[in-house]
């Protein structure tokens, strides 16, 4: 089950870290999104300690927190591009809180012994 999780949102990480190629900021979000991959793959390979990705679910967190906008006007799933600022913060907060949660499974896989 741990490398399933891990492979699938390892890939998942890479997709949303192609998708910021055409972003205003690509140089900032495409390493937030690679290094998440990273982790997964990590996961993957069994190699790393549990408190690694608390402290990357720390981090994703508090940047979230400090991401999001000072309106919130929703995530507008419909729109491809960016309608105001705060909708693009509240994308790029969610993307991070997305980040955090799945480093916390991770976590919590790598803390499980490897069932035969």
């Amino acid at each position: 089950m741990r490398k399933a999780i891990s492979i699938f949102f390892g890939l998942l990480f890479v997709l949303f870290a192609i998708f910021q190629y055409n972003d205003p900021d690509p140089e900032v979000w495409i390493p937030i999104y690679g290094l998440a991959a990273m982790a997964c793959f990590m996961v993957f390979a069994g190699v790393g300690q549990w408190w690694i990705y608390v402290a990357m679910a720390v981090a994703y967190s508090v940047a979230a927190f400090y991401q999001w906008p000072p309106k919130f006007e929703g995530f507008l799933f419909s729109e491809v591009g960016m309608r105001s600022m705060n909708i693009e913060m509240a994308r790029e907060a969610g993307g991070l809180a997305i980040c955090s949660t799945v480093m916390m499974l991770l976590a919590f896989l790598m803390r499980q012994p490897i069932r035969r």
